[in-house]
């Protein structure tokens, strides 16, 4: 006595459901790959492209109520934006912050800015340049 088979001849009754589940979760796949490749070009091109402004703390002077900090901006031509300095007591308590604009066609900017403190400030410190 033979047994009768359960499985369908190969071929003759188009694809299985497993098959079209695997196409469909390839489908799914390739899109949500897509999706986040632009997701990722998009902040890249943020945060590279948009930066148009950097600086750099060349040298600074504490006095007793205020710093003077030697600045040194860069950014594209016609470009405005500010950045941001503050400074700490010896105690690392925070005593000045403020932020001081740039704007205008120059590319590079050397300016003497002053920082007023609450107290003595021993450090001058550049937390970032923004642009707008």
């Amino acid at each position: 006595m033979s047994t009768a088979s359960t499985r369908l001849p190969e071929g003759r009754y188009g694809r299985s459901s497993d098959a079209r589940a695997d196409r469909t979760l390839k489908v799914v796949g390739a899109v949500l790959g897509a999706l986040l490749l632009g997701l990722i070009g998009y902040f890249a091109y943020h945060y590279v492209g948009q930066n148009k402004i950097s600086a750099e703390v060349i040298e600074f002077d504490a006095q007793k109520d205020a710093v003077k900090v030697h600045l040194e901006v860069r950014k594209d031509a016609g470009a405005s934006g500010y950045c941001t300095l503050r400074s700490q007591a010896e105690s690392g308590a925070e005593v000045g912050r403020a932020d001081f604009r740039f704007d205008g066609d120059a590319t590079r900017i050397d300016k003497v800015v002053t920082l007023r403190t609450t107290s003595q400030g021993t450090t001058a410190e550049l937390l970032g340049c923004h642009a707008g």
